[in-house]
């Protein structure tokens, strides 16, 4: 989460600024909070199976 915080904040001072890499810095930092969540998830998932009902 953390991660995509500052990835947007990032991307939004690169816009306001017109800073093309700070803007694509920001964007590559969302990009890695969003697979650090999906990993988490997944391993959330893997870990509870046996035990959830669908």
């Amino acid at each position: 989460m953390k991660d995509k915080i500052k990835g947007k904040a990032e991307e939004v001072k690169g816009k306001v600024t017109g800073d093309k890499g700070e803007e694509l810095k920001g964007k590559a930092r969302q990009g890695v909070g969003n697979v650090k969540g999906t990993a988490k998830e997944a391993s959330y998932d893997a870990e509870h199976r046996g035990t959830r009902k669908v």
